[in-house]
C-alpha cells in the first residue's frame, strides 16, 4: 500500500530564528557577502558602516554583473540551489543560503538593490518584523527598499551594474551599552578578518576591498618574500587527482624581524600561538585556520598549539569540488581532512613543527635535527626522549668537555660529578614558565659577559680543537664562527684569527 503523503511547510519566523543562530560573527558574514560578489566578477567591494545609535546600518556594495529582477528572487529565496550542484571553478558558494543568513544573523532587515546590464534596477527585501508566524504562513518577500532606506540605496549604488546588500535593524550587533567606539572597534575587527581571509585574492588583484573609505591592507600569513624568513617548502601535491596542494612555511624568529611592530603585525589576528597549523584555502580564499587538524604524532598523541611551534605555518589549497569530501561547512569557517590525505598531512605537520623549533629554540637558525650547526661546534646540550619524559645531557664527547675530562687528572671524578649534579638539576618547569609568559626563548648568558670573557671561551674551545683533537687552525676558526653565540660576535672571531 502505498502511503499518503502531507504537506509540512516550516513556520517562517520559527525558521528564520533558528537560522540566525548558526554562529556567524559580524566578520564571517561580512565575508560571506563578499565571496558572492567576488563570484558575480566584481572587481571593488565597498563595506559601509554607518553609525546611528539603534538606527545604524551596514552595506555592501560591488561592481559585479549585478542580477536581473529573477536572479535576484532566486538569489533571495532560501535553499534555492541544491549544494551538489556542479559549480563554476571560480564560485566560492556552495549552499545558496549565504546571503541569506549571513544577513540574517546580523540584522532584522535584509534590502538587496541590483542593475545588471540591460536589464532595469530592481531590489526585494526581507524584513523578519514582517514575517507571519502561523503554520504555514507565506514567506512574505516584499518588492523595493523600505522607505527609510531609499535614501541609504542612492548614497551607496554603484555607478552602472553592481549590487547593494543592505543591513538594517541590527540587533545582533547594536545591543543595550554598544557605544560608538565598540563600532569603530567593530570595524577595526572586521578590516583585519578580511584582510587576512581574502589576502591572496587582494594581493593579485583579482579584488579590492574598501571599508568605509579606507583600502583593506593584505594580512600575509606566511610572509612571503621576507629576507628573514626560516624555510619556505616546494608546492606539494595531496594524492592522484585530489586537486589538493599544500605547501610549507617557517616563519622568521623574532630576532629576524625590524621592529616590535613588524612583529605584532606578523603575529596575526590572533597572536602568534594562536595563528600556528594548517591555513585551509578553498578558490585562494582563507576557509579555515584549521591548526594542526587533530592530527596525532607517532605515539598517537594529537598536535596542539604551543609555544615552539608557533612559526610553523601550513598553506594548503582544495578545490571547491572537494567540499564534501573534507566536511566544508555552510559558514565556510571549518574543514576536516579525508581519513586517506591525513597520514600525508601528519608527515608535513611534523617535519614543519620539527623545523619550527629548531628556529625557535636557536633564535631564528634553522640547525639539524641531530642539534648540532652545520660545520660548527656540537651542541652543549643534548635531549634523551624516554618513556618518562625527556631528560638533558651534557655529551662527554664534546671538545671542551672532553679536553677538561682528559686534563682534570686525579679531579675526574669531581668533575665528573658536577657534570652530573648541572645534569640533573637544569630548571626545565622554570624554563618553560619564563619562555611562555615573556613569549621568547632564554638568550645565551654568555652575549651578557664581557668581550674579553667570551674570547676566552673560545681560546678554550680552539685549544681543545687544535691540541687535542689535531684539527687545522683555519677550520677550527671557520666552526667556531658558526657556532652560536659565537656567530653574532664576528669582531671577536677576527681577534681570534689574529692571535
Amino acid at each position: 500500500m502505498t502511503g499518503r503523503t502531507r504537506q509540512a511547510p516550516p513556520r517562517a519566523a520559527a525558521m528564520v530564528e533558528a537560522l540566525r543562530g548558526l554562529g556567524y560573527s559580524p566578520s564571517t558574514a561580512i565575508a560571506d557577502i563578499i565571496d558572492n560578489s567576488i563570484s558575480a566578477h566584481a572587481s571593488t567591494v565597498n563595506i559601509h558602516l554607518h553609525w546611528a545609535g539603534q538606527s545604524s546600518w551596514l552595506a555592501i556594495t560591488d561592481d559585479g554583473v549585478g542580477m536581473s529582477d529573477m536572479e535576484l528572487e532566486r538569489a533571495l529565496q532560501l535553499g534555492a540551489k541544491d549544494a551538489r550542484e556542479t559549480r563554476a571553478d571560480n564560485d566560492l558558494g556552495r549552499f545558496g543560503m549565504g546571503l541569506k543568513t549571513a544577513s540574517f544573523s546580523q540584522a532584522r532587515r535584509l534590502t538587496v538593490s541590483s542593475r545588471k546590464h540591460g536589464h532595469p534596477q530592481t531590489c526585494l527585501r526581507w524584513d523578519l518584523n514582517l514575517l507571519q508566524n502561523e503554520e504555514g504562513a507565506e514567506w512574505s518577500l516584499h518588492e523595493g527598499p523600505a522607505d527609510e532606506s531609499e535614501a541609504i540605496l542612492k548614497s551607496v549604488k554603484p555607478s552602472k551594474n553592481g549590487t547593494v546588500v543592505l543591513w538594517e535593524e541590527l540587533d545582533r550587533l547594536v545591543v543595550d551599552g554598544f557605544t560608538e567606539n565598540d563600532f569603530h572597534e567593530l570595524a577595526e575587527g572586521i578590516e583585519a578578518h578580511l584582510a587576512m581571509t581574502f589576502h591572496r585574492l587582494i594581493a593579485d588583484q583579482s579584488v579590492c576591498l574598501i571599508i568605509n573609505g579606507r583600502e583593506v591592507k593584505t594580512w600575509d600569513p606566511f610572509m612571503t618574500g621576507h629576507p628573514g624568513k626560516a624555510y619556505e617548502g616546494t608546492l606539494l601535491r595531496m594524492g592522484h587527482g585530489t586537486g589538493v596542494t599544500v605547501q610549507m612555511h617557517i616563519l622568521p624568529h623574532k630576532d629576524m624581524l625590524k621592529s616590535e611592530r613588524e612583529m605584532i603585525g606578523a603575529a596575526g589576528p590572533a597572536g602568534w600561538a594562536a595563528q600556528q597549523g594548517f591555513y585551509i584555502y578553498r578558490n585562494r580564499r582563507l576557509i579555515a585556520l584549521g591548526g594542526w587538524l587533530r592530527l596525532k604524532d607517532e605515539r598517537g598523541r594529537q598536535l596542539t598549539r604551543d609555544e615552539p611551534h608557533r612559526l610553523a605555518r601550513i598553506m594548503l589549497d582544495i578545490p571547491n569540488t572537494a567540499d564534501a569530501a573534507w566536511k566544508v561547512d555552510i559558514l565556510k569557517s571549518t574543514a576536516t581532512p579525508p581519513v586517506t590525505l591525513r597520514p600525508h598531512l601528519a608527515k608535513i605537520a611534523l617535519e614543519a613543527r620539527a623545523r619550527a623549533r629548531s628556529v625557535f629554540a636557536h633564535r631564528g637558525r634553522l640547525v639539524a635535527a641531530s642539534g648540532s650547526t652545520k660545520e660548527g661546534l656540537p651542541a652543549i646540550w643534548e635531549s634523551i626522549r624516554k618513556q618518562d619524559g625527556t631528560i638533558y645531557r651534557i655529551p662527554r664527547s664534546h671538545p671542551l668537555v672532553e679536553s677538561v675530562l682528559r686534563s682534570a687528572g686525579t679531579h675526574r671524578r669531581e668533575v665528573e660529578a658536577l657534570l652530573k649534579l648541572v645534569e640533573g638539576t637544569v630548571p626545565v618547569q622554570r624554563i618553560w614558565l619564563d619562555t611562555t609568559e615573556r613569549d621568547e626563548p632564554p638568550r645565551s648568558s654568555l652575549l651578557d659577559e664581557r668581550d674579553a670573557e667570551i674570547l676566552e671561551v673560545m681560546r678554550e674551545l680552539f685549544a681543545a680543537f687544535v691540541e687535542d683533537r689535531g684539527m687545522p687552525e683555519e677550520e677550527a676558526i671557520a666552526r667556531l664562527g658558526r657556532t652560536p653565540p659565537f656567530d653574532e660576535k664576528p669582531e671577536l672571531v677576527t681577534l681570534l684569527l689574529n692571535d
